[in-house]
This record gives C-alpha cells, sequence and structure tokens, in this order.
C-alpha cells in the first residue's frame, strides 16, 4: 500500500511538492515519482490533434477566470461564475449545439440555464431525468423502496437521456443535479464530452462542500 498513489494525504507544501515542481519532493506512492511510463502515455495522448486543443482551451479557460494575474500568484481573484465559464469553454471549443440533462427537481434551475444558453446563440437540446417514463419495477424497485410507496413511480433514465443527445448529435453535454449514480450511467453512455454546471444534494442546497467544510463541527457524526 506505500506505492499506492495517495495525493489528498500530501504533506508537503505545496510550491515544493514533485507535480509542481522538477526539483520538488515527493512521498512514498506519488505517482509523479512513481507512474512513468503512465506518464509517457498520457503525454502521446495530449499529441493528438482534438485532445491537444481540448486540453488547451481548457487551460486557457482556467486562465481566464482569474484577475490580477499582473500581480502575481498571491494576488489572484476569481472573477466569474462556472454558469459564465461553461459558456466561454464551449464558445472556445466552437460548440453550436449544447445538451442539457437536468433532474426534475431542477427543473426551474434548467428552464433559466436553457434559456441564458440559448439567447448567447448556442442550440440547446435538454432533457428531463424522468424522460420515457419507464417505471421503477424495470430495474427491480420494490414498493417500500419507492419515494411514494403504492404508485406506479418513473424512474430516473440517465441512459435514455444520454441516448437522446447522441441521437441529436450534441457537441457538448452540461449535467445540472443528476442524482449520484444516474450521473454516472450518463457519463457512461453520452458520446460527446461532457462537464457539469451543478450536482445534487437534497440537504444542501446543491453544495455538496457544505458538509466538507464542517466536518469538524456541524458535520462531525460523519467522521
Amino acid at each position: 500500500m506505500e506505492n499506492t498513489p495517495n495525493c489528498a494525504q500530501c504533506s508537503i507544501k505545496m510550491s515544493e511538492r514533485l507535480c509542481k515542481s522538477p526539483d520538488g519532493k515527493s512521498p512514498d506512492g506519488c505517482p509523479t515519482q512513481n507512474k512513468t511510463e503512465l506518464i509517457k502515455q498520457a503525454a502521446e495522448e495530449y499529441k493528438k490533434p482534438d485532445v491537444y486543443y481540448f486540453a488547451k482551451q481548457a487551460s486557457i479557460q482556467e486562465s481566464d477566470g482569474y484577475g490580477n494575474k499582473e500581480l502575481g500568484y498571491a494576488h489572484l481573484k476569481p472573477v466569474k461564475p462556472r454558469i459564465l465559464e461553461v459558456m466561454e469553454f464551449a464558445q472556445k471549443m466552437g460548440y453550436k449545439k449544447l445538451g442539457l440533462v437536468f433532474c426534475i427537481g431542477l427543473r426551474k434551475e434548467a428552464k433559466t440555464v436553457a434559456k441564458l444558453y440559448s439567447s448567447k446563440g448556442f442550440t440547446v437540446t435538454s432533457v428531463v431525468c424522468k424522460v420515457g417514463c419507464a417505471f421503477k419495477e424495470t430495474i427491480g424497485i420494490e414498493n417500500d423502496q419507492k419515494l411514494d410507496p403504492g404508485t406506479d413511480e418513473a424512474m430516473c433514465n440517465p441512459i435514455l437521456q444520454a441516448m437522446v443527445l447522441n441521437d441529436e448529435q450534441t457537441e457538448f453535454n452540461i449535467l445540472l443535479g443528476l442524482c449520484v449514480g444516474h450521473d454516472s450511467l450518463f457519463f457512461k453512455y453520452a458520446q460527446a464530452p461532457c462537464t457539469v454546471l451543478a450536482v445534487k444534494d437534497r440537504l444542501l442546497g446543491h453544495n455538496p462542500l457544505a458538509a466538507v467544510y464542517n466536518i469538524d463541527s456541524y458535520y462531525r457524526s460523519l467522521k
């Protein structure tokens, strides 16, 4: 286990890490130190024209998200929300057809997002999670496992969401509040590149990091 990558637990100062500088330090298990063949393989992937261009525009978008760059790293400040960065990245890539998949519980938010992106010249194809009206019995859900026992309850259908966007030949897909697991299935079946605008967190208003930030206080029971 000592050679297993564990970057999340790295104790080396950020500016002194091997992943930040060729002269940096590395703990046991550091993938920058130990995964040299994979590093070479990844470098070859970036040479592919489509991957090269995508990665380049993603890095430019990262830089464009900050102000005060002329004052140095210590003075950087974020200047753009993610909803704008998603749009700007799509523009950098020359995408015209966007896919938007969303949870029915975020239908109001989805309407706002679709209207915004459409007003900026994109063609937006949006697909709700309940598309297809397939009942939960299809995947073996028992009555007591439903949100509303005793009813015919439509299941979330991320595979069909992906298939619809594939059929519409969207160029870039945006996820808005899909459930844990449903988002994974969408990623598995979607053909176009995907990004996430917001994740599902029913309790915390779709801000799961709130539990992380309060892990030593209000959410200490998680430990």
